[in-house]
């Protein structure tokens, strides 16, 4: 399958919603797979107005506990629920959530129609928390004022391309082709080998996506994203509110690059912007001045996380 990985931001704003910003929500589509990242209030608004489908939703990532990444979540559950949803929805979230939520659903007398599979987050190192056929997701830590954590979304590596042409030229039978796909070489009935790298052409870098919300700015957080595709970073402050970002928890928009730029990604997304700001571009500028390839995280824009690594892509965006 060729590479596929693209961005929908549902909510870009921080604690408050604006006219313009929702709260933090992020749809990541890998390989037709939906993987709803955060949750605030007005998610299931923001899936409508986007044509988002409900159903392919088989897996939320909640990366803490402060309501404007979480509020949204008890309205879909029911949501899911009153659609007739059956399928069992695996919900990733801090290990503590899971009394609170089996509490809310007792309190407000809700009775789901699916199993919540709850898998705890937690821990002080990165660990692999969903591995398919197509894509691996790692969590890690970051530094917030309550245990919060990253996503970061890989692609695996895909087979290599065989030459349809060497295919006829050494009359390969169609049993040694997964093995050439694989990387093996071809032995001819004639005892001749014929090395992998003449049959085939190696496939399209893997993609990846990391996702790091509510994070003050931390030397090893650029370590577990190293080489990311596109990193998503939190940027709630410009970087004149540098002691209000570390009081809170916070990073700005000079931490969000200078994490890009040390983890050497491909291109960065800034949002989770303060209601204080109506205008972001001048943060978007602020943070190129470190990282050249920044992008706005827009409420309703999808991007696509290849195209995102070209920059002459960057500036369509603004």
């Amino acid at each position: 399958m060729p590479n596929a990985m693209k961005l929908t931001i549902l909510g870009s704003s921080s604690a408050l919603p604006t006219s313009e910003r929702y709260p933090s929500a992020h749809v990541l589509n890998a390989h037709e797979r939906l993987f709803l990242i955060d949750c605030g209030e007005g998610t299931q608004m923001q899936l409508r107005k986007n044509k988002i489908r409900f159903s392919k939703i088989n897996n939320i990532f909640i990366s803490h506990l402060h309501g404007d990444h979480i509020f949204g979540l008890y309205g879909l559950l029911s949501t899911f629920s009153l659609m007739g949803r059956k399928n069992p929805l695996n919900l990733y979230a801090p290990e503590n959530y899971h009394r609170i939520l089996l509490s809310h659903l007792l309190d407000f007398d809700i009775h789901l129609n699916f199993e919540i599979v709850f898998i705890p987050l937690a821990g002080k190192d990165p660990m692999l928390i969903l591995d398919d056929k197509y894509i691996t997701v790692t969590s890690f830590p970051l530094k917030h004022r309550v245990p919060s954590f990253g996503f970061l979304f890989r692609e695996k590596p895909a087979e290599r391309n065989i030459i349809k042409e060497k295919i006829e030229k050494f009359n390969i039978p169609g049993i040694r082709i997964p093995a050439i796909k694989k990387g093996a070489d071809y032995l001819t009935p004639d005892g001749i080998v014929i090395k992998n790298s003449e049959l085939t052409i190696p496939p399209p870098e893997p993609l990846s996506y990391a996702y790091c919300s509510d994070t003050r700015y931390f030397k090893r957080l650029s370590a577990f994203v190293k080489g990311v595709t596109v990193l998503y970073h939190e940027a709630t402050f410009d970087k004149s509110m540098d002691d209000l970002a570390a009081m809170t928890g916070h990073s700005t928009t000079l931490d969000a690059a200078r994490t890009a730029l040390e983890a050497e990604a491909g291109s960065l997304i800034i949002g989770h912007f303060s209601a204080r700001y109506r205008n972001i571009l001048p943060l978007v500028e602020e943070a190129k001045t470190v990282f050249s390839n920044t992008l706005p995280a827009i409420d309703g824009r999808c991007y696509d996380i290849l195209n995102l690594v070209n920059p002459l892509e960057k500036n369509t965006y603004l």
